[in-house]
């Protein structure tokens, strides 16, 4: 009878254990389930932020474009102003040279020589006065014709190396914004508007070298997430905000 109560005794032990067992692995997975979840949704609110805070960026990109090129008609108007200003500015100076040249060699009148001498001299002097307003004006504007034609260089160098939008695929060619090293993904200047895919891959270069590639994973119209492809990163190479991206091919 002790015999039989000793074995039913283990066998409740056993189940019991069981049941403890399947309890805890249960809460296990439970547990790891909720992880992975919480995990998956922070995961997907860092992407978000990082698009709204590239797509802020962008529109600031874009606000800035739009403030260069009305700064540069805004330059090239001005110029255009102030070469009219000089061109007649140097025809004033012409004439009052001639004026003054013409003065000094006018023969005095007969009848009354020094009333005509004085209003010569009087002549003279008015047309010598007004050269030298004009020279000092001819001055001032080239020093403003200088600064403009400065200025009007330098927004059309930035609009020259300006990349543009719509670009074929196999020119597509943007910046990396930022990166997540944590969940392994970037987000770049450039999407939809620029022809950019989704499952695409890009290179990542740096300085003109090869570093590694991305695979896009989601496009918004004016940037894109992509996941790093750590399989094709050098030891100890990450991507870093500044490096650039190259459209490498669809692999949808």
């Amino acid at each position: 009878m002790l015999s039989l109560s000793t074995v039913f005794a283990v066998l409740n032990l056993q189940k019991t254990h069981g049941l403890r067992t399947e309890v805890v692995q249960s809460e296990t997975a439970r547990l790891s389930a909720e992880q992975q979840r919480v995990s998956r949704e922070k995961q997907l609110k860092e992407r978000e932020a990082a698009v709204a805070a590239a797509n802020a960026k962008f529109g600031d990109t874009q606000n800035k474009v739009a403030s260069n090129e009305a700064e540069l008609a805004k330059a090239q108007a001005e110029k255009n102003d102030l070469q009219a200003k000089l061109r007649a500015n140097e025809t004033e100076i012409a004439e009052l040279r001639k004026q003054i040249d013409s003065a000094g060699t006018k023969p005095v009148a007969s009848n009354s020589p020094a009333a005509s001498t004085a209003e010569l001299q009087a002549q003279l002097d008015d047309a010598k006065k007004q050269l030298d307003a004009a020279e000092r004006e001819k001055i001032l504007l080239s020093d403003k014709m200088k600064v403009t034609q400065e200025k009007s260089t330098q927004l059309e160098t930035e609009r020259k190396h300006r990349p543009a939008p719509g670009a074929n695929n196999a020119g597509i060619r943007g910046t990396v914004l930022a990166v997540n090293p944590a969940y392994n993904f970037v987000v770049l200047s450039l999407g939809a508007r620029q022809g950019v895919e989704a499952n695409s891959e890009m290179l990542v270069l740096r300085g003109g070298s090869f570093i590694g590639k991305i695979r896009i994973s989601s496009v918004e119209p004016a940037t894109a997430i992509g996941d790093i492809i750590t399989s094709t990163l050098a030891r100890g190479v990450q991507v870093q905000p500044g490096d650039t991206v190259v459209y490498a091919g669809n692999n949808s």
